[in-house]
């Protein structure tokens, strides 16, 4: 087999291919067993006659169809090996000689993956914060148990700090005076001064009355949950249906006996300090992660084709999509609300995009680099718990699947990649 490489930039190249004999023969020889299994020859039982007798009963035309579409997937398959390339896409190809069976060139124009520096990454050193569980915090989810198991009663009074109301509300953009999908809610029980609503909605309830009604704007925080409301001045109208006093229970044995299968306060604390340890350590070990891949792909230089970058943004529109209609939210009436386009809103993902494709290239290489591999019995292992864990009928047919498992192996090499390297960034200088 013959190679000629021509790159057309960094990310896409033109292969001149051209095949040897012994290509040939293979891709021949494949060729007539594929019609040999229902070819049918006197004196011989379906797909047992010698290739050379099925070759003269097979329409010469669609032999060598046949034939030049084996040839030419060996010969791309064998090129790509040999050059070391990563496709992203289906390649463009060209028959541009061709004697039947003797001779095939081909021309094939394709985009790739373009060239991978890394940074020295086990130099890459990164301080890791220490996880404390304050009695600050403790306290805090007490709090939130007392106020859960709180006796309430309906008063007739002006509300305050402590007390539950029971509310219809519902938000419009303060702009436009349009309604935003997921911005209200019928009998909604909202305890006050808990500061678990929109900052600033809380206060704008106190001194109310059942039966009373009030509207206000607020403006939500810029880093909330949901894009689409950030930095966004809502006006709410609220209507109060009630207002109840909470009565909070006694913090003392008998109450930690009732929330759970504690004897004593003390049990019920430490019970609490240790998950609060156990989930702060999960989340700071998943930010100490991001933080070290983030800083080794920002050192790295890849040459990314537009093809992996545009099919990123597709998925986090896609995303953003199913999101929304969870939501009651139309596609148009977000476009409308971020006074964005769809050419502008898939512009302003690029940036996330990229990111994400160059983070996830530059693990691959790594794991490349440092020889990390799946065994087959750690893949199995790790289907099986999946499956212990998720007994339904249609979750057992998915895992099942070839794919599905080639995307689980995908993600298990990537956390050992990612192990790896949260295991450099951390050890001592």
């Amino acid at each position: 087999m013959q190679v000629t490489k021509k790159n057309l930039s960094d990310t896409k190249v033109q292969l001149i291919l051209a095949a040897d004999a012994e290509l040939l023969q293979s891709a021949k020889e494949e060729t007539l067993k594929e019609f040999a299994k229902n070819a049918k020859v006197q004196g011989f039982r379906e797909g047992k006659a010698p290739l050379a007798m099925v070759e003269k009963q097979v329409d010469p035309a669609r032999l060598q169809t046949e034939f030049i579409e084996h040839a030419m997937n060996r010969l791309y398959a064998a090129a790509l090996d040999q050059e070391r390339l990563r496709p992203v896409e289906q390649p463009k190809v060209k028959v541009t000689k061709f004697v039947p069976f003797d001779t095939l060139e081909i021309e094939a124009e394709v985009s790739i993956v373009g060239d991978i520096s890394l940074p020295d990454y086990k130099k890459v050193k990164i301080a890791k914060e220490k996880v404390a569980v304050t009695a600050k915090d403790v306290d805090a989810v007490i709090a939130d148990l007392r106020a859960r198991e709180a006796d309430k009663k309906d008063v007739d009074r002006a509300s305050k700090n402590g007390d539950m109301v029971v509310i219809d509300f519902k938000g419009t953009d303060a702009k436009t005076n349009e309604a935003i999908a997921g911005a209200d809610g019928k009998n909604y029980p909202l305890s006050l001064g808990s500061n678990t609503f929109i900052p600033g909605f809380e206060p704008e309830l106190l001194g109310l009355k059942a039966g009373e009604e009030k509207t206000f704007t607020v403006t939500f925080p810029k880093d909330y949950g949901t894009t689409s409301l950030q930095n966004r001045k809502v006006t709410f109208a609220v209507s109060v249906k009630k207002v109840q006093e909470a009565t909070e229970p006694k913090l003392d044995d008998a109450f930690a006996t009732k929330v759970g299968p504690f004897k004593t306060v003390a049990e019920l604390k430490d019970d609490i300090k240790k998950e609060l340890a156990s989930r702060k350590e999960q989340q700071n070990e998943q930010a100490y992660a991001d933080e070290v891949i983030t800083k080794i792909t920002e050192k790295a230089k890849v040459a990314i084709p537009d093809v992996l970058i545009d099919e990123q943004v597709e998925r986090i529109e896609r995303d953003l999509r199913q999101d929304l209609m969870y939501r009651g939210q139309t596609w148009q009436e977000y476009l409308k609300a971020e006074d964005l386009t769809e050419e502008a809103y898939r512009k302003k993902q690029r940036p996330t995009a990229e990111m994400r494709v160059k983070a996830g290239l530059v693990l691959s290489e790594i794991s490349e680099k440092e020889k990390i591999d799946l065994s087959a019995e750690e893949l199995d292992a790790q289907i099986a718990q999946l499956k212990a864990q998720y007994p339904d009928a249609a979750m057992q047919a998915e895992l099942a699947k070839p794919e599905t498992r080639r995307t689980i192996a995908s993600r298990m090499l990537t956390d050992k990649t990612i192990a790896k390297l949260t295991a450099y960034a951390s050890a001592a200088k």
